[in-house]
């Protein structure tokens, strides 16, 4: 009986699919058809193409469907006349230029369901978009299903950029290997491509380097502190033992560079130099300009940050560029880089990087006046000219964040904007290759929902917000712009569930921007997918923000008065508040219009509903905090 309802329920499921698809990103061209699908152990997969790396994307696929409860086999011979219950999977004999090397062909009769593609990795994406097109309830290890309806339907789809990435910050707190995997795994399952992996940082060196071992015997490790990173976090005490931290061996880089690759994933290194180097700079003193000895950085405050956007460091964390010894060492650390990621890129950091302590010493002066350079900018420049050189001698070319742009671009180099577009744009506009990744848009450290709930950081970045990045600027040739990321630093974020917490959903909104056409973007209609995606990250229990049910509370000041206006981007919702100190808050007023907000010891408590169902977290905002939003 439990079985018969059950297929009942996965009926009406699917016929509300083929009304609308749930698929994230959304797919170049969608049809239903007539005809319905029903995956179950009779099933096989017919792999028609004799590719090794493909077999093994299809046999991950085959564990998927075995733990939701369906075990199915590979056909023993490919029959390209026949094939009887099947999942064909095949590369097309005459390339389809329309869909490129990461696009593919799917569609679904009642006895077979077919994907094609020019490559592996197009077959790998059709399977992922089959992966969304079966029950929620198939991420869900402990409620094996058994079996699937999946509707009749006709998919072309490729993406609109070939870089689509995530960056993840594997340095301000420590991730494992597993951990590492799993973030990958979420990220193919939307089609990413990229994993922009910050291996060095202030905080941590996380990659053996065996030419230079002190890297990881100090550099991976810190006095272990809790709380916030900041003012509160004490500096280490003399003697005291470093004992959080880690880093990957070079056999465990191996490990998750393939990995990545069986799921169409390109790893990108990063190693930050010549800033954020205090973990280089605890492990060899002697590559800085004071020479002496300092500590890996515990998420102590070792920076004055200015209302103007500049900085000063209170500790050396930038290596020496006038040290012709500081060349040889980031040589070997290139060396070895090389070797274990085969993909083109490098990433060198070049960000942040303080030049206080250049301006100040006397050897650094001197170099510069021998060597006609005019300033510290473009001391950095000659720097990344140097880095550039070194990676370029390895076959691999170099990518740094868009200060690389001060002083003078190396050849060769692309830029990574982040400090807004306006980096980007005069890269572009020089010919040169560009990876968007604003703050405005793609920083998901940032606060997604209101601070009454969620951890407050310096800057906020709604789902709505994320939603609206737009990787070519007007005015700009976009054949420069390689694609874009959302990036990940991790200093409030201490483990792998709250990971996923602060990349989801804002990550699906940047794979749709950089997967799906342009003109098809649709936030009614993303929104709407994305709840049918919390139900899935809630099957397979990972952890996933769903802030954007919650109001947006914005607070004013006019003429004296206090007043609160209330919104919600998620259709068919309504918003019940009290200021009035009553709870529960659906007891309470639903809201209409802007209202004025009393001086009195009261908490303004808000909260959305659907259909009479809570939906998100109720907001409960003192009245002190009332007045210091008022604007």
């Amino acid at each position: 009986m439990k079985n018969g309802f059950s297929l009942i329920l996965m009926f009406l499921s699917v016929l509300t699919l083929k009304a609308q698809h749930n698929i994230i990103p959304a797919p170049v061209s969608f049809q239903n058809t007539n005809g319905m699908f029903v995956m179950d152990n009779k099933t096989s997969i017919d792999l028609r193409a004799n590719n090794t790396e493909l077999r093994k994307m299809a046999e991950n696929f085959q564990m998927f469907l075995k733990n939701a409860g369906i075990n199915i086999n590979f056909k023993s011979v490919p029959n390209p006349d026949k094939s009887n219950k099947a999942i064909i999977l095949d590369l097309l004999k005459t390339k389809d230029s329309s869909i490129g090397d990461e696009g593919y062909l799917l569609e679904v009769k009642d006895n077979t369901i077919e994907i094609l593609a020019n490559t592996k990795s197009g077959i790998f994406n059709g399977l992922q978009t089959l992966r969304q097109l079966l029950p929620k309830d198939f991420e869900s290890n402990d409620h094996p299903m058994g079996i699937a309806m999946v509707m009749g339907c006709k998919i072309k789809d490729y993406p609109r950029f070939g870089w689509r990435g995530l960056m993840f910050d594997v340095s301000r707190h420590f991730f494992t290997v597993d951990e590492v995997k799993s973030y990958i795994d979420k990220m193919a399952q939307y089609k990413f491509n990229v994993f922009h992996w910050h291996l060095t940082d202030d905080e941590g060196w996380r990659i053996e380097i065996k030419s230079l071992p002190k890297l990881t015997e100090i550099g991976a490790w810190r006095v272990e502190r809790f709380g916030r990173f900041g003012d509160t976090r004490p500096h280490p005490k003399e003697g005291e033992k470093a004992t959080y931290g880690g880093f990957y061996t070079q056999e465990q880089i191996k490990d998750v560079v393939k990995y990545a690759a069986e799921r169409n994933i390109t790893i990108v290194p990063e190693i930050d130099i010549p800033g954020h180097s205090m973990a280089v700079l605890a492990a060899y003193p002697e590559l800085s300009t004071l020479k002496k000895q300092t500590s890996v950085n515990p998420g102590a405050k070792f920076a004055e940050w200015y209302a103007d956007g500049k900085f000063e460091m209170l500790i050396e964390n930038t290596l020496n560029p006038a040290d012709e010894k500081v060349y040889d060492f980031v040589n070997k650390i290139m060396t070895e880089v090389a070797a274990l990621f085969p993909g083109q890129y490098i990433h060198m950091g070049g960000d942040e990087s303080y030049h206080g302590f250049w301006e100040r010493d006397a050897t650094v002066q001197a170099f510069m006046k021998k060597n006609n350079i005019k300033d510290t900018h473009e001391l950095q420049s000659y720097f990344v000219k140097r880095v550039e050189k070194i990676v370029s001698s390895k076959d691999k070319k170099l990518i740094g964040w868009d200060e690389i742009l001060e002083g003078g671009l190396a050849p060769g180099a692309a830029v990574m904007s982040w400090r807004g577009m306006k980096g980007g744009i005069e890269a572009a506009k020089m010919g040169v290759p560009v990876v968007m990744t604003p703050t405005t848009y793609a920083y998901i450290d940032y606060t997604q929902g209101d601070k009454s709930v969620e951890n407050p950081i310096y800057a906020d970045l709604t789902l709505e917000k994320t939603f609206e990045f737009e990787p070519v600027p007007e005015g700009v040739d976009a054949k420069y712009i390689l694609g874009g990321q959302a990036n990940l630093w991790t200093e409030v974020v201490p483990n792998l569930q709250f990971a996923f917490y602060m990349t989801y959903p804002r990550a699906f909104s940047t794979s749709e921007t950089l997967w799906s056409p342009k003109e098809a973007k649709n936030w009614n209609s993303f929104i709407i997918r994305t709840e049918s995606h919390f139900l899935r990250f809630d099957a397979a229990k990972i952890n996933i923000s769903k802030a954007v049910y919650e109001p947006i509370v914005n607070i004013k000041k006019d003429s004296g008065k206090i007043l609160v206006d209330l919104a919600n981007n998620v259709p068919n919702t309504e918003i019940y508040y009290s200021i009035d100190n009553t709870y529960p808050v659906n007891y309470a007023k639903k809201y209409t219009i802007p209202f004025e907000v009393p001086e009195a010891n009261l908490n303004l408590r808000v909260q959305t509903f659907r259909n009479g169902q809570s939906l998100g977290r109720e907001l409960i905002i003192p009245y002190s905090e009332i007045v210091k939003r008022a604007k």
